[in-house]
């Protein structure tokens, strides 16, 4: 385990390192002047002058990457152009919300997919199964936007039940738990679906319902066991991707998380903010995964860490 856990450690802190260096070039690549986002439409070539040798950006790539390194070895990840403040402070106010907001939807999309998938693996080729999964593939086809809009029109403009936008209040979780959650039960739902027909058509299943063991509990006692490797994956999975932060659905419902403060900073090429939301998401996203990993073994006593099953 201890072996395992530091190899894995290390792949980790190297694919961060990658990930940040990759992020560093592309960004300073694309097309665009921060100095000009930041000086504003009236600066002069005095001003921008100015401004880019007050951020480094007047020094070759390469002497920036170095600096760049060493700020990162320090703990340093710079200060943002737009918010006049440390990169990394900015990024972790709005964590709690990104965090928020992706922890209610996997929980959402747990406790509706998997009863869901269940369900249609129990009646597997059926006009009852063949609905549920139309309507699950229509889920899973609807873009995250569109949701959002038809979700604000009704629930929100027709109904003014629930808030528009921000987080003034816990109701106003509720729409932006929606529309992440219903791509995402889709997904899962029918992941579930599948392994469970497998599950159920296996030969210990055979032998479990020969012996009189009840429908009920072949599914959730010998099924749902044997498929919770996979779920555990795919659940996992999708919660370090809503930890990088919901683009569309923040920008829609304006939720203050990661994924619209990537918006403003790509705007106003606000590089130290762009490296420091990298840096964070990354880091949360690839623990997600370790964790994931370390889980399996107790789920099934057959898988070994590091070792073929």
């Amino acid at each position: 385990m201890l072996t395992y856990l530091a190899r894995r450690i290390g792949q980790s802190v190297l694919t961060v390192f990658l990930t940040l260096t990759t992020v560093f070039l592309l960004v300073r690549l694309a097309p665009g002047d921060p100095a000009a986002a930041y000086a504003g439409p009236t600066a002069t070539s005095a001003d921008l002058d100015a401004v880019r040798a007050k951020f480094g950006l007047d020094e070759p790539l390469v002497n920036q990457y170095g600096i760049f390194l060493r700020d990162l070895f320090t703990g340093n990840l710079g200060t943002s152009y737009s918010f006049h403040s440390p990169a990394f402070d900015v990024v972790m106010s709005r964590m709690p919300y990104t965090i928020t907001l992706a922890v209610s939807a996997i929980a959402v999309t747990a406790l509706v997919a998997v009863p869901l998938g269940v369900w249609m693996a129990r009646r597997a080729d059926t006009k009852r199964e063949l609905g549920a999964n139309v309507l699950t593939i229509a889920g899973q086809s609807m873009p995250d936007f569109w949701t959002g809009v038809m979700l604000l029109t009704v629930f929100a403009v027709l109904l003014p039940v629930l808030p528009a936008s921000g987080f003034t209040s816990w109701s106003g979780l509720v729409l932006p738990t929606v529309t992440v959650a219903v791509l995402q039960l889709a997904l899962v739902s029918r992941l579930v679906r599948r392994e469970m027909t497998t599950a159920l058509a296996a030969p210990y299943t055979t032998v479990a319902r020969s012996r009189g063991v009840a429908e009920r509990a072949l599914a959730w006692r010998y099924g749902l066991r044997n498929s919770a490797v996979p779920l555990l994956t795919a659940l996992g999975t999708r919660f370090a991707a809503l930890l990088n932060g919901v683009v569309v659905v923040e920008v829609v419902f304006g939720w203050p998380g990661v994924g619209s403060l990537v918006v403003r900073a790509l705007a106003t090429r606000d590089y130290p903010l762009i490296q420091a939301t990298v840096l964070v998401t990354a880091t949360l996203a690839i623990l997600v995964q370790l964790l994931v990993d370390l889980a399996y073994p107790l789920l099934d006593p057959r898988v070994r860490l590091g070792k073929a099953a």
